[in-house]
C-alpha cells in the first residue's frame, strides 16, 4: 500500500510539474485569487523555502540518505507494532509515509533530471512552492498525529 500510494503521489506530482512548466512562464505569476493565489514558475535550486540554493549535489545525496534511514526504521517499525496497531491506524501511517516518500521522491526526479525543484503554488504570504512539498508536509502532520494519538491512548 505505502509503495501504491507514493507512486501516485509522484504521478500526480511530476504530472503537475510538466504541465504548469508548459503553461507559465520563468518566474513571471498568473493571478487565481488576485493578490492571495498565484500560479507562479520557480526553479528551486534548495530546499524549503529556498535554504540551501545551488547545493543540489549535496540535498540529493541527503535525501537519498533520509528515505533509507525512514524506509529502514519503519520496516523496524512495521515489524515490531504492525500486529499491535488497529487496521485503521496502520492504514492511516501507511498512508502518511507513501505521501511522504511520494512526495521526496518527486522532488528527488526533478533534481537528477533537471538540477532543481519545479516549484508553481504561490500563495503570497509563503515562498512558492509544489505538490510533492504538499504531500510530505500534510504526510508529516497526519503522521505526528496518529503517533501522538497512539502514545497518549497506550498511557491510558
Amino acid at each position: 500500500m505505502i509503495v501504491l500510494i507514493s507512486i501516485l503521489v509522484i504521478i500526480i506530482d511530476q504530472l503537475t510539474k510538466v504541465l504548469f512548466s508548459r503553461i507559465l512562464t520563468l518566474n513571471n505569476s498568473i493571478p487565481v485569487i488576485k493578490n492571495f493565489f498565484h500560479l507562479t514558475l520557480v526553479y528551486n535550486t534548495g530546499i524549503a523555502f529556498g535554504i540551501l540554493k545551488g547545493s543540489s549535489g549535496i540535498i540529493l545525496i541527503a535525501t537519498i540518505i533520509g528515505l533509507i534511514l525512514i524506509i529502514y526504521s519503519l520496516k523496524k517499525d512495521f515489524l515490531s507494532q504492525g500486529q499491535s496497531l488497529s487496521r485503521k491506524t496502520l492504514f492511516i501511517r501507511k498512508m502518511a509515509i507513501g505521501f511522504i516518500l511520494g512526495g521526496a521522491i518527486g522532488n528527488m526526479i526533478d533534481r537528477l533530471h533537471l538540477g532543481y525543484v519545479v516549484d508553481f503554488l504561490d500563495f503570497r504570504i509563503w515562498p512558492v512552492f509544489n505538490l510533492a512539498d504538499s504531500f510530505i508536509t500534510v504526510g508529516a502532520v497526519i503522521l505526528f498525529w496518529s503517533l501522538f494519538i497512539s502514545h497518549k491512548s497506550q498511557k491510558t
